[in-house]
């Protein structure tokens, strides 16, 4: 099969099971969140932006809202990507709850790529392309160290964003999908060393929990270099 029927039929795919499943397992309801996405889709629809150059990779341009916010749609891409592998897997040693449990954290990322894809419309950057050589799918144990580095990573990168927001609708959505994304890794946590889903205590790169009880935050500058070994597509950056 050549490669674009391939990707025709991953398309496919994905949108079926968003489709089926998202409604009634997913922690984002559309309908929830129609105000804000009636916001992006509207100043989308104003900005006609293209983001993208098939031989120079894709453009984050913080100089407003729109960079930021395609700054989190390529974190819910490497995401969303990285967990439909998952849950297409068998990982080792994982329990029937691990399993379901992975693939139900698909759809959350599946939601929230899509999400921020529709509501930025022209304005969104393409399709980003993955390398995951270093992670062993048939391993529990280096799926789990990845999701740990992809969920504390992305916890510190909306943390690290927020303050760069100026429309208020796109705040309130950042922290609702921050919170899951915590949760995520909070459990993936507990499941490497039962009890420390709250324990950031040890210095990190991705920060950690200070003495007022705050999580950590990373700018950007600091986060795309840590997802870069999963992004073979490049990114390039201005006005940040």
């Amino acid at each position: 099969m050549k490669n674009n029927e391939l990707e025709t039929k991953t398309e496919l795919q994905e949108e079926s099971l968003l489709k089926s499943t998202v409604g009634r397992r997913s922690f984002l309801q559309y309908a929830g969140a129609s105000a804000a996405a009636l916001a992006l889709v509207a100043a989308g629809c104003r900005k006609d932006r293209n983001f993208t150059d098939p031989m120079a990779g894709v453009t984050l341009d913080f100089k407003d809202d729109f960079g930021v916010l395609n700054y989190a749609y390529a974190l819910e891409q490497l995401e969303a990507a990285f967990y439909i592998q998952v849950a297409n897997s068998n990982p080792s040693g994982f329990t029937t709850a691990q399993k379901a449990y992975f693939q139900d954290v698909q759809f959350h990322e599946i939601a929230h790529r899509e999400f921020f894809k529709k509501a930025l419309g022209t304005a969104a950057i393409g399709s980003l392309e993955v390398n995951f050589s270093a992670v062993d799918f048939t391993s529990g144990a280096s799926v789990l160290a990845t999701a740990k580095t992809f969920e504390d990573l992305g916890v510190a990168a909306y943390n690290g964003a927020g303050v760069r927001l100026k429309e208020t609708a796109y705040l309130v959505l950042a922290g609702q999908i921050v919170s899951v994304e915590a949760r995520h890794a909070a459990y993936v946590r507990d499941q490497i060393s039962n009890g420390t889903f709250a324990d950031l205590g040890t210095l990190s790169a991705f920060g950690a929990v200070d003495a007022n009880g705050l999580d950590g935050a990373l700018t950007p500058d600091k986060v795309l270099p840590l997802a870069a070994p999963f992004i073979k597509t490049k990114i390039n950056v201005v006005n940040l």
